[in-house]
């Protein structure tokens, strides 16, 4: 699995994958196939800068 990474970072923080997708203006059924590529580094800097703002907010 791709972005098995990111996966678990949102699972752990407590955050879904409709969320993260909700943040960066996109579906999300289009942001999980997004994840069935392997993200660059930049992509993912962002999208865990989105986990770590969501979890911030659900604590």
């Amino acid at each position: 699995m791709k972005n098995i990474d990111i996966r678990t970072e949102a699972a752990n923080a407590g955050v879904k994958l409709w969320q993260i997708a909700e943040r960066l203006g996109i579906n999300d059924g289009n942001f999980s196939r997004k994840l069935r590529q392997e993200l660059s580094s930049e992509e993912k800097a962002i999208i865990r800068a989105i986990i770590a703002d969501l979890k911030g907010v659900s604590e």
